[in-house]
């Protein structure tokens, strides 16, 4: 299909298929690269000014490194099985070409010379990325939202968040602006927004993918990167491409396995799950016994107070170390005029805390493993809610609101995810169950380390069971006029 051929119903059409589909369009000479990026930008121009999901354009880059994947040697296929599917990279991920403003005022628009392994992983096998996913200033709250723009609203209901960090790549591939957009979870950021926006969500175990990211003490420990799809092939794609070894074969699908799944409705903290959170747990619980899954009850062998205190310090000290870079950055100018009031707020939380506080967060962490060791010889995998409540409303967690309510309503609405951030295993949520208004609702399976196969080979079985494919969003492709 040449471009001058595409029209504004083609490109929708091709915006409802998964990255496999995509590439194979082009595998098979049906469409070029460069047809399937412009594709791509008139989805964009078409739905993200409802949405706010791209806080940066870049589509004269995108069409620059489609073009050369159509000029490859041995064309498209050369490059690898997705090469010329467009993608966001979300706005703290350092791409070539374009600026990491992290969704920060702070930030300048210096556009970046060169990315790390991950980034050059997915350039190597031929995605075109053609902007910046939005975020919450620095990913430092569960929505994204800023007083500055974009706030980013959920494709499901345009009055709801998508959740955060990662809201705005949620956003775009709900809605089929792009098949593929960027995530980093440093306590959850990969699995709420899905949760939120009826997509999959892999949070990879700690050192399980190459490096995304400059070193950072905290960061290295919490924060694991992967790719927000629609499918569970594209997940596992996603995965077994930027895994540390290089050639890591992919997950093709279900296991005969019947695994000991551990049900686990409360939240770390003791309390129970919002009431339609509960019955969509239930119902996932129900799926899998009927699968011939053994499901059991079971609880966390830790002090979950305790260790939510210990995530809640360490996430301080990342605000502070956002303030103390831009400090830096601004010059003489007012921190109040760069950065918002949940990053100081938060960065001058850190100040107060005594050092005996960072050091009781690092043995959270050091007893994990073998608390968590001892735990997975009950079960294999653990289902949870991914956050307490379905998707809140635009402003519940907005960087405005009084640093105590937001301490107290943002960390009981994350209750879920933040263990495998601090104990470095993976999880994944899948698109499973809606609210009574209609709203999203994942459900969130956990494992021990090293067991991502374990996780997707589950998730292509649920898939197949309970198909998502075709249930779209109000604002989306699917539902627009075209």
């Amino acid at each position: 299909m040449p471009r001058n051929s595409l029209t504004r119903s083609d490109a929708f059409a091709i915006g409802r298929l998964d990255a496999h589909d995509q590439a194979a369009l082009v595998r098979s000479g049906n469409i070029d690269a460069l047809s399937l990026t412009e594709a791509a930008i008139v989805r964009i121009e078409a739905l993200d000014p409802q949405l706010q999901a791209v806080s940066y354009r870049a589509f004269t880059l995108g069409r620059r490194e489609a073009a050369a994947v159509d000029g490859a040697t041995g064309g498209a296929a050369a490059r690898g099985p997705m090469a010329g599917v467009p993608w966001l990279p979300k706005d703290s991920l350092d791409y070539p070409g374009m600026p990491t403003l992290s969704c920060s005022r702070s930030r300048s628009n210096v556009l970046i010379e060169r990315g790390y392994p991950y980034v050059e992983r997915l350039i190597a096998q031929g995605l075109v990325a053609i902007g910046k996913s939005s975020m919450p200033e620095f990913g430092l709250l569960a929505s994204t939202e800023s007083l500055h723009g974009p706030v980013t609203r959920n494709p499901w209901s345009l009055t709801h968040s998508p959740g955060g960090s990662s809201g705005g790549a949620a956003a775009a591939v709900a809605a089929g602006l792009v098949p593929f957009a960027h995530g980093s979870d440093g306590g959850g950021s990969i699995r709420r927004p899905p949760s939120c926006c009826s997509l999959v969500g892999l949070k990879p175990g700690r050192d399980s993918t190459v490096r995304a990211r400059s070193r950072h003490l905290v960061e290295d420990l919490l924060v694991a990167d992967c790719l927000h799809p629609r499918s569970v092939r594209d997940t596992a794609w996603a995965f077994a491409t930027t895994h540390l070894q290089a050639e890591r074969p992919m997950v093709q699908g279900p296991s005969s396995q019947r695994l000991r799944i551990a049900v686990i409705e409360q939240g770390l903290r003791g309390e129970p799950p919002h009431p339609e959170v509960q019955e969509a747990v239930a119902s996932t619980a129900e799926l899998c016994a009927a699968l011939g899954h053994r499901v059991e009850r079971a609880q966390w062998p830790f002090n979950g107070n305790a260790f939510l205190t210990a995530f809640e310090d360490l996430w301080s000290h990342l605000a502070a170390d956002c303030v103390d870079a831009a400090r830096t950055l601004i010059g003489g100018h007012r921190l109040e005029d760069a950065l918002e009031p949940w990053t100081l707020e938060l960065g001058a939380r850190a100040a107060r805390l005594p050092s005996r506080a960072l050091e009781a967060a690092y043995q959270q962490i050091a007893q994990l493993p073998r608390q968590l060791s001892t735990f997975f010889e009950t079960c294999d995998v653990v289902l949870t809610p991914v956050v307490s409540a379905p998707p809140p409303l635009l402003g519940t967690f907005a960087p405005d609101v009084p640093m105590d309510t937001l301490m107290k309503t943002m960390f009981e609405w994350i209750d879920y995810t933040p263990l495998q951030n601090m104990a470095g295993t993976p999880a994944i949520s899948l698109p499973l169950s809606t609210s009574h208004s209609g709203l999203p609702i994942g459900s969130m399976f956990a494992a021990n380390r090293g067991q991502e196969e374990t996780l997707l080979a589950l998730a292509y079985e649920l898939e197949a069971a309970a198909p998502w494919a075709d249930r779209w969003p109000t604002h989306s492709v699917a539902a627009a006029a075209i």
